[in-house]
């Protein structure tokens, strides 16, 4: 659902992106107070393209996380039998598929704020990346204490190695 409602909001936030690039070539630049560096019309095409490029990656991952998602689910109900587990390794393989095109649109909307703030100049394009990658390096890195809170121990996963018979 959460890959669905991400996948729309991708294609209308570029259908919208590419009716303001094309409206705001016919008239004057009255924002451009706000703007801080290079105006050229140029550079603005480079930056409205970027995004688009970025929104479009974001519909494209969201799209394949929905399709591995629903192959998924159709699978998942199919019987096994004890003896063979080549059809749980093939779900569990989609599945992780889905997660990962799932993980790739979600980070193609997290480029785009940085991207967004690019047409306002430098600077906001620059903070808004490191406070991006400061987010993102928490989010994505884990601690001793969410591993033990997640019942995960460092001791589990250290396993004694028996001196006599590895020699």
């Amino acid at each position: 659902m959460a890959s669905t409602l991400l996948a729309t909001t991708a294609i209308t936030l570029s259908s919208l992106i590419g009716v303001f690039v094309s409206s705001s070539s016919r008239s004057g630049d009255k924002a451009s107070e706000l703007i801080y560096g290079n105006k050229t019309a140029t550079l603005s095409s480079i930056k409205y393209f970027c995004i688009l490029l970025c929104f479009l990656v974001a519909f494209l991952c969201n799209v394949q996380s929905i399709r591995y998602y629903a192959h998924v689910s159709f699978l998942a109900t199919v019987p096994t039998w004890k003896e063979k587990n080549d059809s749980i390794e093939y779900v569990a393989r989609n599945l992780n598929r889905g997660s990962i095109f799932w993980s790739l649109g979600l980070r193609a909307f997290y480029l785009s704020f940085p991207l967004f703030l690019w047409i306002f100049g430098p600077i906001p394009m620059f903070v808004c990346s490191v406070i991006m990658a400061f987010t993102l390096y928490f989010l994505d890195t884990t601690t001793s204490f969410t591993r033990l809170l997640h019942g995960h121990s460092l001791k589990e996963d250290v396993k004694p190695v028996d001196v006599e018979s590895a020699g």
